[in-house]
């Protein structure tokens, strides 16, 4: 396995491994501001691979915020490695996360944000988002960056391939190649879909990003206001029922 870092925005850093097993790239991003922040920690075993990644950029040790979608070891599995060696770093997540999971999986009590909090860094603002069920657990939320419009959207959007790290087409084709792939295999049900999925979906989109940074396959630059309503369209004909 190699791990790539790319700058795909001003201080906004994707750090990229492909594993070919899965035909699949797992990607953390790293904002580098006063107070940097990662989100999405990778699996326990790619520590070194994204220590060593985030260390082209910044000294790990100077971590404050910890974020992630839901509790899944691409989102969070090596968060405890993270907190060992950045003293002063914190998981961020909802009222749900941080109470069945990370206060107990971690033995540190995580900062909780609730709907619509803003953690500032320094430049730059993350606004919370509850999101549950969606991408996945009743426990999801995802970070807006105010600023720069930055949606770190997860698994939404998850598409296979050793991709470019930012693209401005389309990657809806790509996804929704992949969703129907992954329901007629092994990891058919991964990704739910409820009467809720929809209003979600849609209440992204009004927020109007400019970029969404995808954990598997490539970032989008772009409508994604625009992006997110189609997904949503597709994510219905692929999995309403």
């Amino acid at each position: 396995m190699k791990t790539q870092v790319h700058e795909i925005a001003p201080n906004l850093f994707r750090i990229s491994t492909y594993i070919s097993k899965f035909d699949l790239q797992f990607n953390q991003f790293l904002v580098r501001d006063d107070e940097p922040l990662l989100f999405h920690t990778g699996m326990k075993g790619m520590f070194d691979l994204v220590r060593e990644g985030i260390g082209e950029i910044l000294d790990p040790a100077t971590l404050r915020w910890i974020g992630f979608s839901h509790f899944e070891a691409d989102e969070c599995g090596s968060l405890n490695s993270w907190l060992a060696i950045a003293p002063q770093a914190k998981a961020i997540c909802g009222t749900i996360g941080a109470t069945i999971n990370i206060n107990d999986f971690t033995d540190h009590q995580a900062h909780v944000l609730v709907e619509d909090d803003v953690l500032t860094t320094g430049r730059y603002r993350f606004r919370f988002l509850e999101t549950p069920q969606v991408p996945h657990g009743w426990d999801s939320g995802l970070l807006f960056e105010e600023t720069e419009k930055t949606l770190f959207c997860s698994d939404l959007f998850i598409h296979n391939g050793d991709v470019e790290p930012a693209t401005e087409q389309s990657i809806l084709d790509r996804a929704k190649q992949s969703l129907i792939a992954f329901e007629a295999g092994p990891l058919a049900n991964s990704t739910p879909y409820s009467a809720k999925t929809d209003s979600i979906l849609l209440r992204l989109a009004h927020l109007e990003p400019q970029c969404l940074a995808t954990m598997h396959g490539s970032s989008f630059f772009g409508d994604g206001g625009k992006a997110l309503r189609d997904l949503a369209e597709m994510m219905n004909g692929v999995l309403g029922r």
